[in-house]
């Protein structure tokens, strides 16, 4: 991750902040420029919430450089309770429990380190209830 990149997301990574569109209602995760449904130029912030389902998933069983020693882990998409979808990492749970349909919850982890910059980079996962 590149650490410029990683700042602009800050509002996105620690405060799960997105844009709803002032004219049509539409959610934009990440916030958007201009709405993807009506094209209005207007939005107004917004705090998501941390509480949803997955929707699909895959197992990691080789994973890249930087999260080989957290093989096997899951990676999921996860439709939050206003209708948002993301994709984050399952952690805290047996792989081979995962399910399509299974509650889950977001919460605030330390995602990477960032090479020789020392930045600890943060963002959301979630945890199964």
């Amino acid at each position: 991750m590149i650490s410029p990149r990683y700042h602009r997301e800050v509002a996105q990574r620690y405060r799960l902040e997105a844009g709803k569109c002032k004219q049509c209602g539409n959610i934009s995760f990440p916030p958007r420029l201009v709405c993807p449904k009506c094209k209005s130029k207007s939005f107004e912030t917004v705090k998501l919430s941390r509480e949803g389902k997955i929707l699909t998933f895959t197992i990691i069983r080789v994973g890249p450089d930087k999260f080989s020693k957290e093989t096997p882990y899951v990676v999921a998409i996860i439709e939050l309770n206003d209708g948002v979808r993301l994709t984050a990492q399952v952690t805290d749970c047996d792989v081979n429990k995962v399910e399509i349909g299974a509650k889950v919850k977001l919460i605030f982890r330390k995602i990477q380190d960032e090479g020789k910059s020392g930045l600890h980079c943060y963002g959301y996962k979630a945890v199964m209830d």
